[in-house]
């Protein structure tokens, strides 16, 4: 390795250490040895914050979807995200009987096409405060600024926080969420 490949690798290390996520391959664009951009389900799973969100999405039969071209925006809950809800939930929704109902409460945290953070703070300024997102399940959801950061509510009025943007992958992009939301 080069010295400039050695300070690139330690860059990307210290970018995927300190987020948790995979270090946006920006840099890979001018080294190729580094692999290629992730796919949604493939930065889920490299985390390490998002193994329920990882065994929802298999268990749901969502896989081969969120890994294929897209390109989709995914508001992805983490696990302390998930241990918010009441005790037993997630069990319950991974159990086959209740794959529907697990399929609709995660595609409703997916909307078709990529939206980045810019994109979603354009809309909510275009439209007085508050956007509304239509999520590939069909639902709504409301994004609206709180200070700095994107706010997400959804159909059941909870209210969710981006707390990391712009994970880019190669079929669309994800948003880190502190909650998960629910279809009402």
């Amino acid at each position: 390795m080069t010295p400039k490949t050695t300070l690139t690798a330690v860059i990307a290390a210290a970018l995927a250490a300190t987020t948790g996520l995979v270090a946006a391959p920006a840099l890979a664009d001018h080294h190729k040895e580094m692999k290629a951009e992730p796919n949604i389900v493939q930065v889920a799973m490299s985390t390490g914050v998002h193994n329920t969100l990882v065994a929802a999405v298999k268990a749901a039969g969502l896989v081969e979807t969120l890994s294929g071209p897209g390109p989709f925006t995914v508001f992805a809950p983490t696990d302390t995200a998930f241990a918010k809800l009441p005790e037993g939930t997630v069990a319950t929704l991974v159990k086959p009987e209740n794959k529907g109902t697990l399929t609709t409460i995660l595609t409703y945290h997916a909307v078709a096409g990529k939206v980045t953070a810019a994109d979603l703070v354009a809309l909510i300024k275009q439209h007085g405060g508050t956007a509304t997102l239509t999520t590939v399940s069909g639902g709504k959801l409301k994004a609206r600024l709180s200070g700095d950061k994107i706010v997400i509510t959804d159909a059941a009025g909870g209210t969710t926080a981006v707390t990391q943007a712009d994970v880019m992958t190669s079929n669309g992009v994800v948003h880190v969420t502190d909650g998960v939301f629910l279809p009402g």
